[in-house]
Order: C-alpha cells, then sequence, then structure tokens
C-alpha cells in the first residue's frame, strides 16, 4: 500500500509546487506590470486641451529633456508634464514638507517634522502670495499646474512609491509651486528655527561678553571677501575676564559632544559659483561656474533641462535656455541664455530675528506693539496623520510671526522670517531668461521672490557682476540682530524693506574675478545691512580665489578642475601641529601616528590616511579646548549647542598657539598634554580597527550615501536597487569639492554664454526617480568621478509631441 500513497502524496506535493510557483510568478508578473506602468511616456503622441501650438520633448542618452514649443506659457505646461512623469513624489514631499504634512502621507514617522513647520503656517502664506501675484505670472503658474496634473494623469499607474506606500496623489496646486520656494527657504534658512541665535543669547547670558566675542570671532586668516577690509583679530580674554583655573573641570558625555557639533565645520547647505572676465577667455565672453551644494538624494534635486522657443530678445529671435529646472517650479534655476550664464550661492544674510513678546498679565491673549496691545491670533493646525487620528497644533501668532521660543528670562520670543511674508515669493526668477547682459541681470536681482542668494552672472560681451538676489532683505533699526529684542516701542525691528539702491553690486572688477563660497563678502555698510547669518569660515572661498589666480586664461574644463579641487589647504597647519606635538614621544603608538602623517599629501582623497588622522585629530582638539565653556552654558540651558553655521576655527587656532593658561580645562596639566590627548584619542579611535591606523583611508569615512527616500524602509537588499552606489568620494568641508554622505554638489555647472557647445553640467543621482527607467542614475558616474558631461543634449534617443486637443 506504500507504493500508491506516496505516488499520491507526491503528486500532491508537485501540484501545490506548481501553484506556489504559479502564485509566485503571477505576483512577479503583476508587480513587474505595476511598476512598469508608472515609467514616463518618452515617445508618441499626445493630446493637450491647455496647449496652443505643437510641444516637442526630446530626451538624450543622460535624459536631458529639450522642449521647443511656440511661447514660454506652453513650454510652462509641458515642463510641467514631464516633471509629474518623471518626479511627482519627489516634488510631492517638496510641497509637504514646508506645509507640514508629510505624516498624512508616510505616518508618525514625519510627525515631528510637520509639527515643526507647521508652526509657520507656510500653506496660508504661499496662498496669501499667490493672490496677490501679477495675473502674468499666475497664468504662468497655473499652466504649469495643468500640465503637472496632465503628466500625472497620463501615467498608466500611479508612481510606484505611492504602490508602495498605499496612497493615492493628490493633485497639484497652483500654490504649490510657491510651497517648493518654501522648501528652499526652510533648507538654506536653519529649518526656520533660527536656533543659533537662541544659543548665542544662552551664551551671553552665562558667560562675559568679551569671552563670547572671542569664541564666535571670525577668523581673518581664512576669509576672502569681494570687498572691504579683513576681520580684526580674535583677541584672548585676560585671566581677570574669564579663568578656568577656578573652575570644575568639564566632564565629558555624550550630550556635550553633540552641543559641540556645530563648531566644527559641519556640511552646511551653500554652494560655489565663480566667474571670468571675457579678458581671460579665448572667445572674449566671460564665464560662469556654480556649484550647489544641498542634501543629496534619489533622484537629484535639479533636472536637466533644454528650453527654447520665439523669442523677439534673443539671438536669431530664438530664446535657448540650457541648465537645470527644480520639478515643481517652471523656473530655470541656473544656466545660460546665450546671452548671460547666472549662478546662486547661499548668501547667510540674517533672515530671521527673535521678538520679545510682552503678554498683559492682566489679559495674556494681548501683547504690547508700538501703537498699544494686539490680540494674538490662535491657530488650530490639523495634521493629518496616515493610520492615526488627527494631530491638533495650536499655534499663536503675533503681527511679527509666530511664537516659537523662549528668551533666557523666560519672555516668549516670536520669529521674524522673511519666508513668513507673502511678498517674498514670486516667479520673478524666470526673467533672468530674458536678460541680455550683466547689467541687466542685476538690476532684476532685486525682484526675485527667492531666498536671498549671491547672484553671479557672466555674459557674452565678457562682462562679469555680483549682488544679492531676493526681494525681501529687512530694514533693521534700534536692535541688536543677533539677539532677542523688544519690537514693542515705535522705530525698533524691521522698518520696511531695502530698495533696489540699498543692494550692495560689483561689476567688472580689475581682476576681472569675482567668487562666493557662503563666506562673508562685503563689510561695513553693506554688511549691516545684510547681515551675518552664519558666514562661511572662508577657507574655501580663498581657496578658490587663489585657484583663480594661478591662470591667465580658462576654459570650462579648468573651472570644473577647480570645482573639484581636495587639495587640503586649510588642514596643513594642523598637519604641522599635531607632527611637532608627537615630535618627542616615546609611545609606540603616538609614533607610528606621526611616520604616517610625516609624507603630508595635502588631499582628501579617497585613499589618504595622512587626511584622515589629522582630521580627527583637529576635531578632538576643538572639543577639547571648547568643552569647558560649552559645560558651563549647558548647565544652565540643558538644550544648549554651539551656534549653528559659527566656525570655532579662530578660537581655537589662537588658544592652541598662544596657550593660555587660564583658559585651558582644569583637568589637563598643560596645553601639550591636551594635545598629546588628542592624539592618543585618534590611536583609539582609529588604531584599534582592523588593519589599524594604517587603514584608515579617507574613503572609508567618506562615502556618497545618496538615498531614495522609501530605501530606509525597505529591505537593504532591495533598498540598494533604489540608491546610488555607496562608494567612496573624494572631497570636505573647507576646500572647493565639498562631499560628505549624502551632502555635496548638486550639480556642476561650467559655461561661457553663446558658447554653451563647450558648456560642461554633470549632476548626481540621474534624472528619473524610476529604477526601470534608462535615465535612473544616468551621468552619476561622471559626478563621482568628475568628469566632464555637455551641457548641450547629445543626440535625440525619444521624442514625445504634445498636440492641442481638437475643441
Amino acid at each position: 500500500m506504500s507504493g500508491p500513497v506516496t505516488a499520491r502524496r507526491w503528486r500532491i506535493l508537485r501540484a501545490l509546487l506548481i501553484a506556489l510557483l504559479a502564485l509566485l510568478l503571477t505576483a512577479f508578473v503583476t508587480g513587474w506590470w505595476l511598476l512598469a506602468g508608472s515609467r514616463a511616456r518618452l515617445d508618441g503622441t499626445r493630446q493637450a486641451t491647455a496647449l496652443t501650438a505643437p510641444v516637442s520633448i526630446g530626451r538624450d542618452a543622460l535624459g536631458t529633456v529639450t522642449i521647443e514649443g511656440k511661447n514660454r506659457t506652453d513650454i510652462s505646461y509641458s515642463l510641467g508634464y514631464v516633471h509629474a512623469q518623471e518626479r511627482f513624489f519627489a516634488m510631492d514631499l517638496m510641497r509637504r514638507m514646508p506645509a507640514g504634512e508629510l505624516s498624512a502621507l508616510v505616518g508618525p514617522a514625519a510627525l515631528k517634522v510637520d509639527l515643526n513647520h507647521r508652526r509657520h503656517r507656510l500653506r496660508a502664506v504661499v496662498e496669501a502670495a499667490y493672490a496677490q501675484l501679477p495675473p502674468a505670472q499666475k497664468h504662468e503658474l497655473d499652466r504649469y499646474r495643468d500640465g503637472v496634473n496632465a503628466g500625472l494623469a497620463d501615467l498608466r499607474v500611479r508612481p510606484w512609491e505611492y504602490l508602495l506606500l498605499g496612497s493615492q496623489p493628490q493633485p497639484w496646486r497652483s500654490e504649490d509651486c510657491l510651497l517648493v520656494i518654501a522648501a528652499m527657504y526652510l533648507d538654506l534658512n536653519g529649518d526656520g528655527r533660527n536656533e543659533r541665535e537662541l544659543h548665542m543669547a544662552q551664551m551671553r547670558a552665562t558667560l562675559p561678553g568679551p569671552l563670547v566675542d572671542f569664541l564666535l570671532a571670525p577668523d581673518p586668516d581664512w576669509e576672502a571677501p569681494l570687498s572691504g577690509r579683513l576681520s580684526r583679530s580674535p583677541v584672548i580674554p585676560a585671566a581677570d575676564v574669564f579663568d578656568l583655573r577656578h573652575r570644575t573641570p568639564a566632564a565629558s558625555s555624550t550630550a556635550l559632544a553633540a552641543a559641540l557639533t556645530p563648531a566644527l565645520d559641519a556640511p552646511r547647505p551653500g554652494s560655489n559659483n565663480f566667474a571670468i572676465g571675457g579678458a581671460l577667455t579665448s572667445s572674449g565672453a566671460a564665464m560662469l561656474a556654480n556649484d550647489m551644494h544641498l542634501g543629496l538624494r534619489v533622484p537629484n534635486i535639479w533636472f536637466r533641462t533644454r528650453l527654447r522657443y520665439p523669442d523677439p530678445t534673443a539671438p536669431n529671435g530664438q530664446r535657448d535656455v540650457n541648465g537645470v529646472s527644480l520639478p515643481g517650479t517652471p523656473a530655470i534655476i541656473v544656466g545660460s541664455n546665450g546671452q548671460i550664464a547666472w549662478g546662486f550661492t547661499n548668501s547667510y544674510g540674517d533672515w530671521q530675528d527673535w521678538v520679545r513678546v510682552r503678554r498683559d498679565s492682566t489679559a495674556p491673549t494681548r501683547y504690547k506693539v508700538p501703537d498699544g496691545w494686539a490680540a494674538i491670533e490662535s491657530h488650530a493646525e490639523h495634521i493629518r496623520v496616515k493610520g492615526r487620528p488627527d494631530v491638533i497644533l495650536e499655534v499663536e501668532d503675533t503681527r511679527w510671526g509666530p511664537i516659537m521660543g523662549k528668551d533666557v528670562d523666560g519672555t516668549p520670543l516670536a520669529l521674524a522670517w522673511i519666508a513668513g511674508r507673502p511678498r517674498s515669493y514670486n516667479l520673478a526668477l524666470m526673467q533672468l531668461e530674458h536678460a541680455s547682459d550683466v547689467s541687466g541681470a542685476l538690476n532684476l536681482a532685486p525682484q526675485l521672490g527667492m531666498p536671498p542668494q549671491n547672484l553671479l552672472v557672466a555674459d557674452s560681451g565678457g562682462n562679469i557682476g555680483w549682488t544679492l538676489a531676493g526681494n525681501s532683505i529687512p530694514l533693521r533699526t534700534s536692535i541688536d540682530p543677533l539677539l532677542p529684542s523688544d519690537w514693542s516701542q515705535s522705530g525698533n525691528g524691521w522698518q520696511g524693506w531695502a530698495s533696489p539702491t540699498h543692494y550692495p553690486r560689483i561689476e567688472n572688477p580689475a581682476d576681472g574675478r569675482l567668487w562666493t563660497a557662503n563666506n562673508r563678502t562685503v563689510d561695513g555698510a553693506a554688511l549691516a545691512l545684510l547681515g551675518n547669518g552664519g558666514h562661511d569660515l572662508g577657507a574655501r572661498a580663498q581657496q578658490i580665489r587663489d585657484d583663480l589666480h594661478t591662470r591667465a586664461s580658462f576654459t570650462p574644463g579648468n573651472l570644473l578642475d577647480i570645482q573639484m579641487d581636495d587639495r587640503a589647504v586649510f588642514l596643513t597647519r594642523w598637519q604641522r601641529l599635531l607632527q611637532d606635538t608627537l615630535a618627542d614621544s616615546t609611545d609606540r603608538s603616538l609614533q607610528q601616528l606621526r611616520r604616517l602623517i610625516a609624507q603630508w599629501q595635502e588631499r582628501a582623497a579617497v585613499d589618504s590616511v595622512d587626511y584622515r588622522l589629522v582630521r580627527t585629530f583637529r576635531d578632538h582638539v576643538g572639543e577639547a579646548v571648547l568643552a569647558p565653556f560649552a559645560a558651563q552654558v549647558q548647565q544652565r540651558y540643558p538644550d544648549f549647542s554651539w551656534p549653528g553655521e559659527n566656525s570655532a576655527e579662530a578660537a581655537v587656532w589662537a588658544l592652541v598657539r598662544a596657550r593660555p593658561a587660564h583658559l585651558l580645562d582644569p583637568k589637563y596639566p598643560d596645553w601639550h598634554a591636551l594635545l598629546t590627548d588628542a592624539a592618543r584619542q585618534v590611536v583609539a579611535e582609529l588604531g584599534r580597527q582592523p588593519g589599524g591606523l594604517a587603514a584608515r583611508n579617507w574613503g572609508e569615512r567618506n562615502r556618497a550615501g545618496i538615498r531614495h527616500p522609501l530605501s530606509a524602509a525597505l529591505p537593504s537588499w532591495l533598498g540598494r536597487f533604489i540608491d546610488m552606489p555607496d562608494q567612496p568620494i573624494p572631497g570636505d568641508n573647507n576646500m572647493p569639492h565639498v562631499a560628505s554622505p549624502g551632502f555635496g554638489a548638486s550639480e556642476h555647472l561650467d559655461v561661457s554664454p553663446g558658447h554653451e557647445a563647450h558648456g560642461i553640467l554633470n549632476m548626481p543621482g540621474g534624472q528619473s526617480d524610476h529604477p526601470l527607467s534608462p535615465y535612473f542614475g544616468a551621468g552619476h558616474e561622471d559626478w563621482v568621478e568628475g568628469r566632464p558631461t555637455p551641457l548641450l543634449p547629445g543626440q535625440t534617443q525619444h521624442t514625445l509631441t504634445l498636440r492641442p486637443s481638437m475643441r
């Protein structure tokens, strides 16, 4: 009987296996069909009701989109269509983030971010901004909106990210384009929290003024302004001002180490740009370089774009704009129009101020204003959370901004921030497409509704120029902008906005070179107008400036070489200090450390062991030097951390050179002991890992880390399919080639207007967010290696035509 039973069992088992395989195959085919269904349309003809004439959408091997139409409005519609097909999920995140609406899509994991951003009520701000835009700008946004929604509807299956989340994409609205601008305000203005000035106030409430001035001083050794003088050298306070010898040594703690991180040059949203006058090029046209440093993700924030349409002000009556667009808006952000090339870096002016709110003790819903008392507006903000009940956030608003902090004495603080003003949003940036020369472009700068930026422009006539772009530079009176202040007195606070005549401006400097890298650019009255929102130390700008002066003629490739410059000029003096510190050491591990850094290659290359060791030494020295001061403040204010975007390099270097006993942490017998202990920490931290100190190259730590926002929610083996390769990359802070995990140059642009065929544009992550797209990750390896990808599109591989629908 066993034979027939065994055979029957085998038939049953085989049937089950076949059924299981069939189910798996069906699931795979269904999944593939759904995933493939959200790929962008690349070829064919589609009908579009909103168009006035046919529009051609071509793509080259990198996915660079060339959109040709009869007018700019049709172009805006078509650009919206393409953006939605390739990038809708990323656009959705960009609008939801500033509006505090991420939790509705992804659930409780985003609630903390939503609670912080919803306090600004930025959706209400941009709705008011949209209502007051000029009709022509509204029309442009409306057509772009229509194109986005048409592109979304024309996907066979909704974007794959929504399948993964089990959600439906919501239609695009015209105001959402302004929310994308709001997202850039958050990214470039400290996430709208202004914690930097709160921590400065905590320092000044705890430590003597001269000591705080010293600790926060800029470093003239590294400054490279476009105009004006260097800062004065920092003055070390005397023992009668502050003496650590009579204080308790700072106890090491995780909280204290975290508090010091911003003092050690943490990555910051920023950028490099520089320009060369026509006298320094073979063609006589000026030349521009621009690389914008931001958090990097998949897909990249920018979109390679070429726009072509009739324009009587353009050469031969045809406007031809090449550069990068920002999905979510119809504008080219940086690029060249054949007559000018333009680019931006974050200005790090001061665009936020804390205002002390004096509540009426008899009626707390009222607060003091110059003309008497005003009522605090209360808003109950409903934050939708996927899978959970709504969270209600009560927002108290004043005429200056929302109440969202406390002063050192407990007084409520309202945040005045230009991003909370509807005037700060518009589409005037699109006018740069039509500017014919540097002077005309700089004249437009004070009209642009965007985060205030350093604008560099180069034109085909050989001219170069710099100014501030952004229409909302506040005029301050009777306050210290770096500390909370009382605006209830008439004449205190913001008293209107800078007019175009107030804006600093430089055209055609004598040496034919301009540069900015988030550093201080001006001094005197111009600096007082712009303020200090956390200028970069300046080492990066100085290295760019010096690189520009090593040549008398330039090509776009020469500019890319500067952008990829990973020489460690800044750390060279720290290498010498470490060598000197260990010169007499008999400790074998410290002797090995000294040998490994002796042949200083002066590069943040992926195989650089010496660079990583010296950099780690500097970090430990900085922590040890600053710890006793931070500990004093943290003891009184447990939430204290070093003011962001404020390198302590000037103070730390001055102390390790002068070695004053009264400013040394009492746990060290002398300054040499502090430096030696920092070296021992390098050995302890890195030497015990496999291979020891000699195996600790920079690339081991400095990896690309460019990931899709959803990859962390997937199994690691699957997440790798939607991330970029996590490979070692050269570069670091305080050098032109800025790079760290998940952060760096979001593009490299090098172009001479009128000679775009020789221009360069590369960027990480590729054009498309779809892992089955031929443009997913396209060009990424060129970005990693610093290879010059052409700015102009190559041979067209796909063409999609949008035609007006027959009515």
